[in-house]
């Protein structure tokens, strides 16, 4: 029983996110059977929000903002040392 309910309380935001994706999808099937077409796409979007924090917390990835300035800060990084190879005349017309 211990080794149940610790596995349950590590993979609690993964199991959730997994039940949202599921609830997201029928409502979606059933919004399209029922010609609401605004609603299918609201649901769309909340599975696919599920659907990326469920990878996020597979893969042991924190959202927090010190790691979104981090990734933002390495983006920059990089975008400004590709643009700084690219040829003078490019892209050409």
């Amino acid at each position: 029983m211990a080794t149940l309910t610790t596995s349950f309380l590590i993979m609690r935001w993964e199991l959730l996110s997994a039940v949202m994706m599921f609830i997201a999808s029928t409502f979606k099937i059933k919004c399209r059977q029922t010609s609401h077409p605004v609603m299918a796409f609201l649901f769309s979007g909340i599975g696919l929000g599920m659907s990326c924090w469920f990878v996020t917390g597979l893969l042991g990835i924190s959202l927090s903002m010190e790691n979104l300035h981090s990734f933002m800060a390495v983006t920059r990084d990089v975008f400004v040392e590709v643009i700084s190879q690219a040829p003078p005349d490019w892209p050409m017309p």
